[in-house]
C-alpha cells in the first residue's frame, strides 16, 4: 500500500522519498539534483547538522533530523568533520532559511549543492520518525527533479535493490588513503584551532572513518597523533613505536571490517602492553577482538542526547551516539567488564580489559556536536599512557 505525505504547497513537488515497503513521501528538493539509495535514519540532535552529515560514520545514510530548524545557521569550513559530506542526503521538515550566524559563509542548500548530496523539505518527519522507530530503518530511494518527474516504480525498486549495511565493510571507503600527522587542537575564542606544539605521547590513531574533532581532542590531551588507514597491520602500529593506540570511529558493519581489522588489534594486544582506546566502530573492532560478538540494531542510536550510566561510578552522562550496531553484551568473555549502559534501552555503551588499560566506549565524546560529559576519556587515554612510561 502506498501513503503519500505532500507538500505544504500548491506547487509541484520537486523531491521523493520512495521506501522498500512502497510508501512514497513527496515534498521539496534542494542542494544537488538526481537519485540516491541509502538506508534511512533519524538523527534526535538540535544542533550539529554540518558536522553529522560529514561525519564518516553515516556513509550509506540518508539522514532525518527530528529537529525542525535545520540549515538556519548556514555552514563554514571549521564544522568539516571530513572533506566532503559523506552522509547520502538529508530529510528536513522545513526548508532551511537564510543563515543567520557570524560563523556563517556558505548557505547550507549551496553547501549540498557543490558537494552532491541531496536535501528534502516539505514532509512530516514526525511520521517518517515512528516508521523508522516501528519498522527498522529502511532502504530508501531519495530523488531531487527541479521539474517534479517522477518513475514511482523505478525508485521503489531502487529501494529494494538496495544492498543495506549488513555485511558491508564501508571503512575501505572513507579511510585515509596514506598515513599522515595530525597536530591541530580543540576550537577555542578567540583565536580558533590552535596547534600541538609540546606533545607528551606519541599516539597511533586507525582511521575507520574518524572525525577530526576526535583526532582534535587526542591533540588537546597532550599526544603527537600518526593516523594510519584501516587497513594498517599491527606491523605497521608497532613499528612507530607509539605510547598508545586509538581506534576510530566509522560506518558499516563491524563484523565486515573485523576481517582485517580484528587480526591487526588482536596483534597489538597480543605483542605489547601498550594502552588501546577505541570509540564507535573502534569499541567494535576491539570486542570483536577480544572474542565477543556484534548485532544489527533496529533504527540505531543517532543524537546528541542519549544517557549513558557509567557502571563504574554510577555517573550519568549525556552523549553523542551515532551507530547502528552494537556489541551483544551477552557474549562479552571472562576478563572484559561492560563500563557503560544505555539508559535508553540497556545496550552496551563501553568495555574494560580487567587488567590491562585497554577500554573503549560506543558513543562519541568529541562533543561534535553534542554535549562535553565525555571528555575525560581522553584524558584517562592520556593518563595511562604516562602511568605506562612511568613504570
Amino acid at each position: 500500500m502506498t501513503s503519500t505525505t505532500t507538500a505544504q504547497s500548491t506547487t509541484r513537488p520537486t523531491a521523493c522519498l520512495a521506501l522498500a515497503d512502497g510508501t512514497v513521501f513527496y515534498g521539496r528538493g534542494f542542494g544537488a539534483t538526481g537519485q540516491t539509495t541509502a538506508e534511512l535514519c533519524f538523527n534526535t540532535a538540535m544542533t550539529g547538522y554540518q558536522e553529522i552529515m560529514t561525519d564518516p560514520s553515516y556513509a550509506g545514510q540518508v539522514v532525518t533530523f527530528t529537529f525542525p530548524h535545520i540549515g538556519n545557521t548556514g555552514t563554514n569550513a571549521d564544522d568539516d568533520e571530513t572533506a566532503d559530506p559523506v552522509a547520502a542526503g538529508m530529510i528536513v521538515k522545513w526548508d532551511p532559511t537564510q543563515a543567520s550566524n557570524w560563523r556563517a559563509t556558505e548557505e547550507l542548500t549551496t553547501w549540498l549543492a557543490k558537494r552532491g548530496r541531496i536535501g528534502m523539505g516539505g514532509i512530516d518527519t514526525r511520521r517518517l520518525t515512528r516508521a523508522i522507530r516501528q519498522q527498522g530503518a529502511p532502504h530508501v530511494a531519495l530523488a531531487h527533479d527541479p521539474e517534479g518527474n517522477f518513475d514511482i516504480a523505478d525508485l521503489v525498486a531502487a529501494a529494494r535493490g538496495f544492498s543495506g549495511l549488513v555485511g558491508r565493510d564501508l571503512a575501505r571507503d572513507v579511510t585515509c588513503a596514506q598515513s599522515y600527522r595530525w597536530d591541530e587542537m580543540l576550537w577555542a575564542w578567540p583565536d580558533g584551532h590552535g596547534r600541538q606544539t609540546a606533545p607528551q605521547h606519541r599516539v597511533v590513531a586507525v582511521d575507520y572513518g574518524a572525525k577530526r574533532n576526535i583526532l582534535r581532542c587526542l591533540a588537546s590531551a597532550g599526544c603527537d597523533v600518526t593516523v594510519l588507514p584501516a587497513t594498517a597491520t599491527a606491523d605497521d602500529i608497532l613499528a612507530l613505536n607509539p605510547d598508545g593506540v586509538f581506534l576510530s570511529n566509522g560506518p558499516g558493519d563491524p563484523a565486515a571490517t573485523g576481517v582485517y581489522a580484528v587480526p591487526t588489534i588482536k596483534g597489538v594486544l597480543e605483542r605489547s602492553d601498550l594502552p588501546v582506546f577505541g570509540i564507535c566502530l573502534g569499541h567494535q573492532m576491539l570486542a570483536l577482538a577480544l572474542g565477543a560478538q556484534t548485532v544489527k540494531m533496529n533504527h540505531g542510536h543517532h543524537g546528541a542526547n542519549h544517557p549513558v550510566k557509567d557502571m563504574t561510578t554510577g555517573k550519568v552522562e549525556i552523549t553523542s551516539m551515532n551507530h547502528g550496531f552494537t556489541v551483544d553484551s551477552q557474549t562479552l568473555p571472562a576478563g572484559v567488564t561492560e563500563t557503560h549502559v544505555s539508559l535508553f534501552d540497556g545496550s552496551n555503551c563501553g568495555i574494560a580489559l580487567a587488567d590491562r588499560p585497554v577500554f573503549s566506549v560506543q558513543y562519541h565524546p568529541e562533543a561534535s556536536p553534542g554535549p562535553q560529559d565525555s571528555y575525560y576519556l581522553f584524558e584517562r587515554f592520556a593518563a595511562a599512557m604516562a602511568a605506562r612510561k612511568a613504570g
